[in-house]
């Protein structure tokens, strides 16, 4: 696909699917990136792949990073998001070649913003994250991964070792016709700030952190 550097457009009502619209160098505090960004016609979103050196097609270090403003940017301790990030893009730099996709629109397992921020004044007053949506009216989990698939298959790759603990993501790149090839997990150390959120992703959302249960009660 062709790169076409300018503002982005309105939704097309004609167009389906994610195009590349762009292909810039991203110097970062890790290392020299390639941000490539897209255009997801479905949703109206505009996406980016952080691409590390040049990456092949085989068994390519990924992560598919969920938008969290509040963990990435300000960071929170109430989830371990921004420390997720901040760990995939050493482990992309250090193996020397790789990609991070950082999916807009996710923010909240893809409820939103504001809706989020209800959802942990909920969770302040003792409901679990799971609860704290429900009791919303909302989904515990909107995301959809189709457009993290379809940019990886414009970037050439065929199979990748996923940095994930959550299988939902290696199922859903599967479906869409990427192959995992390996899971690497991404397991950050608990604080007292989000080792229950933690523990629920574990016991209700089916995450795999293993390493949670040599901890006990933080403080």
């Amino acid at each position: 696909m062709t790169d076409n550097i300018g503002v982005l457009g309105k939704k097309s009502s004609q167009r389906t699917g994610v195009e590349r619209v762009v292909n810039a160098p991203l110097p970062t505090v890790y290392g020299e990136f390639r941000a490539i960004g897209y255009l997801d016609h479905d949703r109206g979103d505009e996406q980016v792949a952080l691409v590390y050196g040049e990456i092949g097609a085989e068994e390519v270090l990924t992560r598919l990073h969920s938008e969290c403003l509040t963990g990435d940017a300000f960071g929170s301790r109430h989830c371990e998001c921004g420390e997720q990030l901040d760990s995939a893009m050493r482990a992309v730099v250090a193996e020397g070649r790789g990609i991070v996709v950082y999916l807009r629109g996710h923010e909240g397992r893809g409820i939103g913003l504001l809706a989020k921020l209800r959802a942990m004044a909920l969770q302040a007053e003792g409901l679990d994250t799971v609860e704290a949506n429900l009791a919303l009216g909302l989904p515990v989990d909107a995301r959809d991964y189709g457009v993290a698939a379809g940019m990886l298959h414009d970037l050439g790759v065929k199979s990748v070792r996923l940095m994930s603990n959550n299988p939902d993501k290696r199922a859903a790149l599967v479906h869409h016709g990427i192959e995992v090839a390996e899971t690497v997990p991404l397991l950050i150390t608990p604080c007292a700030s989000n080792i229950t959120y933690l523990r629920t992703k574990k016991e209700r959302l089916d995450h795999h952190l293993p390493h949670l249960d040599a901890v006990g009660q933080l403080s």
